[in-house]
């Protein structure tokens, strides 16, 4: 997940990500958040 976030998949790649997320609740949710992490964590970066 967090790959995808700095380059693009491979459909294999989406493929697989999607059949898990789809599957396991807890990645899924993570996925979800995983934007919200990211713009956090660069907003803090840019503060210092």
């Amino acid at each position: 997940m967090s790959e995808a976030q700095d380059r693009s998949l491979t459909a294999r790649e989406k493929l697989s990500l999607r059949m898990h997320t789809l599957m396991c609740r807890v990645c899924h949710h993570f996925q979800q958040q995983l934007p919200v992490l990211r713009r956090l964590s660069r907003s803090y970066i840019k503060r210092k």
